[in-house]
């Protein structure tokens, strides 16, 4: 649940520009408690106005989308909605793609061919904050050569990595052996190091180095 708004579900809209596919999506999210479809989009033209009148938490948005194309929507979405979450929904699992998707500043990036129940739990964590990214995505990541993170300690990499994972500082602390508080020392140096405000714009940075692109440091 969002921060702040447990009291309330978290509001999505849909953009797919199958039919099949949304009643699929929609008919799996009315089942969900904690998730309200607040609208259901086939035509890019027709989305944009639908986030700027609901603000919704989170689009769970198709890349091939009539009238404007996944990245402009994305780009838009970012203009009338800036605290709307984006995740992209997409039959293509590539690397130009999952590329775009980072430097589109996307907060996630979902398969189609992925289980339905994936889908799910990327919008519970896209909504709470986390960059969301497959793991054909992350092997694709791993095959590149890091850039700009050669200010980081072997130990703050390590731990940069988990965070870029979606991991909490909690967990990080378990997964490593390490107590919270060195887990919060070593972040305030990532933040520091890297020019970053917070643990989403410090993910970024870490999954923007590893595409194999220069990060652009403006927020």
């Amino acid at each position: 649940m969002l921060k702040g708004k447990a009291h309330r579900r978290i509001r999505v809209v849909l953009a797919d520009d199958h039919p099949l596919v949304l009643e699929g999506l929609q008919a799996m999210l009315r089942a969900a408690a904690d998730i309200e479809v607040v609208a259901a989009v086939t035509d890019g033209e027709d989305l944009i106005p639908v986030v700027a009148q609901a603000r919704p938490d989170v689009v769970v948005l198709d890349l091939q989308m009539p009238g404007l194309s996944g990245w402009e929507c994305l780009r838009r979405i970012r203009e009338v909605s800036p605290g709307t979450r984006v995740l992209i929904l997409t039959a293509f699992g590539d690397g130009e793609f999952i590329q775009m998707a980072i430097e589109q500043e996307a907060d996630g990036f979902v398969l189609k061919t992925e289980p339905p129940q994936q889908t799910l739990t990327a919008i519970r964590q896209v909504a709470q904050g986390h960059l969301v990214f497959p793991q054909a995505a992350r092997r694709w990541l791993r095959s590149r050569a890091p850039e700009g993170l050669a200010a980081l300690t072997e130990r703050e990499r390590e731990i940069l990595a988990l965070v870029a994972q979606g991991l909490r500082n909690e967990q990080i602390a378990r997964r490593l052996g390490l107590k919270l508080s060195t887990v919060k020392f070593h972040l305030q140096n990532i933040f520091q190091k890297l020019g970053v405000r917070n643990r989403t714009e410090a993910a970024r940075f870490y999954l923007t180095a590893r595409s194999g692109r220069p990060l652009d440091p403006s927020p």
